[in-house]
């Protein structure tokens, strides 16, 4: 008999990641649809948002987080209060692939626990010929080793960024009837795309599994 895993009404996501990856880009295009090319520092930023589902209310905050390494208190603080984590690097910068790594290790030692719920994001996909970090070799790192989920993005282009939301929903047990209301939040999103993910159990729609 599996055990029941009681789903919340409250979750907190954080992204983390070194500076200029695309976090904030990320967040922005999830919540606004919008896309602002150029880097903007970001200090802490937290976004609410509630929906309505099923009669109840659901809310998710996502904190946005400095890719600079000057505030180690701050950072501590953030892994210790959100429920999942985005760990973002860009897939033409290799040295903030080798952030992700110190990041989990992080995570893992502050929350105390060998399996948080994990989604490694490789944004930028859309910068092709740039590439210094393979999608094969970070998809065998995260989904094999490390066994947590993996998702490459681009912000730009609006590639698989509801996906990464989808997931760290997922495994922060929010109840899986929150996702038709991410598909009303979003309608914005093309009914079709095509993934920058490796093969592999990949899907764009709005219903989780």
């Amino acid at each position: 008999m599996s055990p029941v895993v009681k789903e919340k009404n409250h979750v907190r996501l954080v992204f983390l990641g070194a500076a200029g990856v695309g976090k904030t880009a990320l967040i922005h295009r999830f919540l606004m649809d919008t896309f602002e090319p150029k880097h903007r520092r970001t200090v802490e930023e937290l976004h609410s948002k509630e929906y309505e589902v099923s009669g109840a209310t659901v809310k998710v905050e996502i904190l946005d987080t400095s890719g600079s390494y000057s505030f180690p208190a701050m950072r501590k603080l953030s892994i210790q209060n959100s429920d999942a984590f985005a760990l973002v690097y860009a897939v033409d910068d290799a040295e903030s692939f080798e952030s992700v790594k110190s990041l989990r290790e992080e995570i893992l030692e502050v929350k105390e626990d060998k399996f948080p719920p994990i989604v490694v994001v490789g944004n930028k996909a859309e910068t092709g010929g740039e590439r210094q970090v393979p999608a094969e070799d970070a998809l065998s790192l995260v989904e094999l080793d490390w066994n947590n989920r993996f998702v490459e993005t681009s912000a730009k282009d609006n590639e698989n960024v509801l996906e990464v939301f989808r997931e760290l929903l997922q495994q922060a047990n929010l109840p899986s009837r929150l996702s038709p209301a991410l598909c009303k939040r979003r309608e914005t999103l093309p009914k079709e795309q095509t993934s920058l993910r490796p093969p592999m159990n990949k899907t764009n729609s709005c219903s989780v599994c």
